[in-house]
């Protein structure tokens, strides 16, 4: 099962979204709420949400996604638990809350729409909620007994098990051949049919890679560890000053453009850092008494 959430400003617009009959759409779950149509439950949310004016995106929007084969014997009922356990999880079971399910699709998908403001008037802490949202949908699935998130990209990872080794024969051979830019192993993974796509976001933070190859879609990381940003760009910095990296880059080039390194890049990059200062150490016996 898959978790995402975000904040939104537009509630009668996601709410009417949600409503959408000709999604199927079914109402699975009430909190605090008595309206029987959309602009009527926005309202009883803006009368909550006036205790707090000075938040701007006041209404929390949340997608819970069994897998397909979880979401056809999935009943109304059933439903409606895994979304009161979801907003338990989120620590949201005291919010108005309205939730649907869409069945117009091979997916079937719960959308909930959740006031931020609570009835003490305080916004709630939206910081990482799309990550918190993916851990509160994998913990209900573990409580239901629902396949999780982990269970089906194990599964996959393994069907492509030859697929992946083949792309991480080629990288290592790229890598022999001393990139010095990331630019520069793009364009020879390319060369072996291997395409090296950047995720880069609105913020023009590259945070990391993702990997296309004979028609499948990877992060780099699921292809192999030593793959991951944290890894391959400790490598090509190496590569181009002939020395180990000590500090993190604080922009990088990539696809002829400067980027910055997403803090999450960086964090795992100075870790990498770290590990490889202490691995010099525990070689060569400095700053060990020896």
């Amino acid at each position: 099962m898959i978790g995402k959430g975000h904040s939104v400003s537009g509630t009668r617009v996601s709410i009417s979204y949600g409503w959408n009959q000709e999604k199927d759409a079914e109402v699975v779950l009430r909190e605090h709420v008595a309206g029987d149509t959309p602009a009527e439950i926005a309202e009883e949310f803006r009368i909550i949400q006036s205790q707090n004016e000075r938040c701007i995106n006041n209404t929390l929007s949340f997608i819970v996604s069994p897998t397909i084969e979880d979401g056809q014997d999935l009943s109304k009922t059933d439903l409606e638990e895994i979304a009161k356990k979801f907003l338990k999880e989120m620590n949201l079971q005291n919010n108005q809350s309205i939730g649907f399910v869409h069945r117009d699709k091979a997916h079937t998908h719960v959308h909930i729409y959740t006031n931020r403001i609570g009835f003490d008037g305080k916004a709630y802490n939206d910081s990482f909620i799309g990550k918190r949202s993916q851990i509160a949908a994998d913990n209900v699935a573990k409580e239901l007994g629902l396949t999780r998130v982990r269970e089906v990209q194990k599964e996959k990872l393994h069907e492509l098990k030859h697929l992946r080794q083949e792309i991480k024969n080629i990288h290592d051979r790229v890598l022999q051949s001393r990139p010095k830019s990331l630019d520069e192993y793009i364009s020879k993974m390319k060369a072996q049919k291997v395409e090296v796509i950047p995720t880069i976001n609105k913020a023009n933070q590259l945070q990391g890679f993702r990997v296309e190859y004979k028609g499948v879609n990877l992060k780099a990381s699921e292809v192999d560890r030593s793959m991951s940003g944290n890894r391959l760009i400790p490598q090509i910095a190496q590569n181009k000053s002939f020395t180990r990296l000590k500090e993190v880059p604080k922009t990088f080039q990539v696809l002829d453009k400067t980027v910055q390194l997403s803090s999450n890049l960086s964090t795992k990059i100075a870790k990498e850092i770290l590990k490889g200062t202490i691995k010099i150490i525990r070689d060569t016996g400095i700053g060990m008494g020896y």
